[in-house]
Order: C-alpha cells, then structure tokens, then sequence
C-alpha cells in the first residue's frame, strides 16, 4: 500500500520489505532500495490473506445435488451422516518414463485388493516397463482422500514401486480452445475439485505425470534405474550423431552433384 511494490501471488511469502509510513517511501527509499537483505518485518505476517469458509453440510447436500442431477452413468457421489462424502474420479496416465514393478508377479486380483494384500512385497526381483500412454484408471475415493493418497493408491494399483516422489497430480482445464495443466498440492483433495466443477471431463480432468521439478531428486532413483538412464541417454547420443552424420552426407553428395553438372559451364 505504501511503497507500490508489485509482485506474484504465490512470490508473496518471498518477498520482504521495510514498509514506511506514507509519504516517508518517495524519499526515503529508492527503487533499489525497496528489497533489502535484512527487513524488520515480512510483509506476509502483517497481512493476512483471507480464506474461505469451508461449505456447511447442507451446502454440500446442495452441491452434489446439483451434481447428481448432471452425472450421465452411475457415478454417483453419495453423502454421509458425518458430512464427508464419496465419490470417483478418472485418472489419465501420461507417464513418459518407464516404472518399476516387482518381476514375475501375476496381475492382482479382486481377492487380493479385498484383503489387501501387496505383492509387490513378496519378490524382491524388480523390471521396468512403460504404461500404456493416455491410460485411464477409474478411484472410488472419499472427500478427505489427499493428492498423495491418490497417488500412492494409483502406484499400489500398478503395483509400481517407484518412490511416490517421482509424480505429480495435476488438473486439466480447457478453455478457449487451450489445455492448461496445473500442478496440485499434496494437500488438496481431488473429490471436492470434482465436486466444484461438474461430472464433465472436459471442464475438469486429473493427469498423473512425472514429477518436474526443475531439479532431479537422483536419491530417489536406484542404482539399476540410474544406470539405465545412462544407457538410455548413451543410445539416443549415438542416434543424434547418426542424424547429424546423414544430414551432412546428403548435404555433402547434392553439393558434389551441383558441382559436377556445374563444370563446363560459364561462371
């Protein structure tokens, strides 16, 4: 309010200033000067931002109402007495990198998912495979299932092994004819953002991909997965260098040809 200093939202909790009274920041402090290495005080602790109230039961008895009434299959969400609520919600897979699954194991079956049981614990053998690109997987989840529960249950249901650090839960929203994918929280919970939006997929959808970071977690990554990602990236060198080379030839064969049917002739 006082030094006009201007920023992200989600910048906000990194930025510190030494707020002046009014009046006091147009000379006392220059442009250079409004970020300082050492602040008396932190902007985001004086002001507050302000959250919205969580919906009563009967806003939420309302909500999925009016979501029921919009679901074409039999995908209902169904209310409890305690206000939670359940539902389910599609999940599509577009993992680009091959996982770990635990090496000769039978697919799981509905015994098995009923009593809980992970196979992935009875082996210690472990292989890599890619999953079929734009998979759909189906949850029945419940309105205090977090982003991580989502993720770990899909990587359970695979039988995937890879630490769940390795993915990321976003949301997928069309509008005006664009795709926009943001990044979840661990913490947000996926049913009331379904909720929200409507039993329509193409308003709202979930896509588990690999976690982009920026910056590589290699701890979280095994000693056979790394060596075969210098194997993988030892092979698409060579292929680069093979394109490289075939590039030039021809280049270097129609140069010769030009030259050749250019012998003889004036200039």
């Amino acid at each position: 309010a006082d030094c006009r200093y201007t920023c992200h939202q989600e910048c906000r909790s990194l930025i510190q200033l030494d707020c002046r009274r009014p009046g006091q920041w147009q000379s006392q402090l220059s442009p250079e000067g409004t970020l300082l290495p050492a602040c008396s005080q932190n902007v985001t602790q004086t002001v507050e931002e302000e959250k919205p109230e969580p919906p009563t039961i009967q806003e939420i008895k309302q909500k999925i109402e009016k979501y029921n009434a919009k679901v074409t299959n039999c995908l209902l969400m169904k209310l409890n007495d305690d206000g939670t609520y359940t539902g389910f919600i599609k999940v599509h897979l577009k993992l680009r990198r091959p996982v770990t699954v635990p090496a000769g194991i039978r697919p799981q079956s509905i015994y098995d998912a009923l009593k809980e049981v992970n196979l992935a614990e009875m082996t210690d053998k472990r292989t890599s495979f890619y999953l079929p690109l734009d998979a759909i997987k189906q949850l029945h989840i419940s309105s205090t299932t977090t982003v991580s529960e989502v993720i770990q249950g899909l990587l359970k249901k695979f039988m995937v092994v890879d630490n769940p650090q390795k993915f990321a839960l976003f949301k997928e929203m069309r509008k005006d004819g664009q795709v926009l994918l943001q990044k979840l929280p661990l913490t947000e919970y996926p049913l009331y953002l379904r909720l929200l939006a409507g039993p329509d997929t193409n308003v709202l959808s979930f896509v588990l991909k690999e976690n982009e970071t920026g910056e590589v977690e290699w701890d979280a990554f095994s000693i056979p997965e790394l060596q075969n990602f210098l194997m993988i990236l030892d092979k698409e060198e060579k292929e680069k260098i093979q394109q490289v080379h075939r590039k030039y030839e021809r280049f270097k064969q129609r140069l010769q040809q030009t030259l050749k049917e250019a012998r003889g002739k004036p200039g």
